[in-house]
């Protein structure tokens, strides 16, 4: 949806788009350990065709054609803010980190990648949400951090379900002053799927094919990842990391009896 936004508005040249896993040190309870998070987005993001041919046939450049993956923020062992992780991203495609290759050369000419947050309307809603601490009221989010979110990024700001992001957007001092670097992208086909309800799905052992892309479904099961309700940064089943490699899951799936494979998923294609 953001990227056929940014096509139709003419705004920007979209040059590519990162998933970035939050840290096992987020207190959240169910939280799968870092590294399986970070492979189920990278087999996510895998390009393939349908599941009966062979691996390089529909493992294609290893990736969709403009997502990625960059553990950098799970890898860490406390929680990132997300101003940081935005500062990240600005430095290692702009900055010293990205050498002589910074930016994206342009009719010649080296300019600067335009880093943008893309957030759900709840995400945003948040931004005027407080935590009460021996009874103080605490902002969730930094004043100095949503200065540098909205004002020196900016963000593409999904609509969800239930939540009325214009009349935020014109409530909240932040939002409103920075509201020009502000995207609102619609929902043309509203969807109020969320991985909170998918986890749920799984702990109750009920069907989530067509949720969620069949690799991810299989290393779910796989792995019995959300079937307890578990303390945050837990293993929550064994991980290999030779399964970094992005063929291993194709090929593991490939090997299973269709039958399995069909179960793995919660049904058959025609089911």
């Amino acid at each position: 949806m953001a990227r056929d936004h940014i096509i139709e508005s003419e705004t920007f040249e979209l040059i590519g788009a990162y998933f970035s896993p939050v840290s096992s040190g987020y207190q959240k309870a169910g939280l799968a350990y870092y590294k399986h998070r970070v492979r189920m987005c990278q087999l996510a993001v895998t390009e393939y065709a349908e599941i009966h041919v062979c691996v390089a046939s529909y493992l294609r450049a290893n990736s969709s054609d403009f997502i990625d993956v960059d553990p950098w923020e799970a890898r860490q062992a406390e929680t990132q803010r997300t101003a940081i992780v935005l500062q990240h991203f600005d430095e290692w495609i702009n900055g010293d980190k990205a050498a002589g290759a910074w930016g994206v050369e342009c009719d010649g000419v080296r300019r600067r990648v335009k880093i943008k947050l893309i957030a759900g309307g709840d995400l945003i809603e948040s931004f005027a949400k407080y935590e009460v601490w021996n009874g103080e009221k605490i902002p969730l989010w930094l004043a100095s951090d949503l200065d540098i979110i909205l004002g020196r990024f900016g963000c593409f700001i999904i609509e969800r379900t239930g939540a009325d992001v214009h009349e935020f957007l014109l409530s909240h001092q932040s939002l409103y002053l920075h509201r020009r670097n502000v995207h609102v992208v619609k929902q043309f086909i509203y969807n109020d799927i969320s991985s909170a309800k998918v986890r749920l799905f799984v702990k109750r052992n009920m069907s989530i094919k067509y949720l969620l892309p069949d690799l991810v479904v299989a290393y779910i099961k796989r792995k019995n990842l959300y079937t307890v309700d578990e303390p945050s940064g837990r293993t929550d089943g064994p991980f290999d990391d030779d399964e970094m490699t992005s063929s291993n899951d194709v090929q593991k799936w490939q090997e299973e009896p269709a039958e399995r494979r069909e179960r793995q998923t919660g049904g058959s294609r025609g089911s």
